[in-house]
């Protein structure tokens, strides 16, 4: 008998060395590479293993997405709870997770993501329900026009960081944040 057969199962493990491949490989060569034999290849598991966890490449990067929306829910949180004004609270969080974690580059698996963010409609939908949710969650501290200008602002730096890619853009994008976190600061 083949050993394989007697191999303790760890199928959270199996999933996220496959998200992790997939984030992997989405970051260093764009989402066009993210095939199901080449995440499969990458994280050591057959095809057929790669899709009992995921049954297509649709669900490996919508299951990536989720993942992602995850880690930066978990960044805003934390900054949340380090801040002590209720007032914008959300906003300021958004910010600084947002220039924390989505800097562009051409391994940075937000921009690989996003690519396809764009043109994928449940990817869309998937964005659309996390920040409505949030923006629900947080109305009472969050509900007003000069927030939600901070926080498309910040959405407007990080697409034109991705759209610039290439062009290696040199201003300091450290210089914006604070004048954002300034704004969602003011009084309403």
């Amino acid at each position: 008998m083949a050993t394989a057969h007697h191999r303790k199962k760890q199928p959270e493990q199996v999933r996220r060395a496959l998200l992790d491949c997939v984030a992997k490989i989405a970051a260093e060569q764009g989402p066009v590479a993210v095939t199901i034999q080449a995440v499969a290849e990458a994280a050591g598991v057959t095809k057929g293993g790669l899709l009992h966890h995921f049954a297509s490449k649709q669900a490996l990067i919508e299951a990536l997405f989720a993942d992602l929306l995850e880690r930066l829910d978990r960044d805003i949180d934390r900054h949340m709870s380090a801040d002590p004004v209720p007032a914008g609270r959300f906003t300021r969080a958004y910010v600084r997770a947002c220039f924390a974690d989505r800097a562009v580059g051409e391994t940075s698996l937000w921009a690989a993501v996003s690519v396809t963010l764009i043109s994928e409609p449940e990817l869309r939908r998937i964005w659309g329900t996390w920040i409505d949710g949030h923006l629900k969650r947080h109305r009472e501290t969050d509900d007003t026009p000069a927030l939600a200008i901070v926080r498309l602002a910040t959405d407007g730096v990080w697409l034109d960081d991705l759209l610039r890619q290439d062009a290696r853009p040199d201003r300091d994008l450290g210089t914006l944040e604070p004048v954002l976190l300034a704004m969602a600061s003011a009084p309403a």
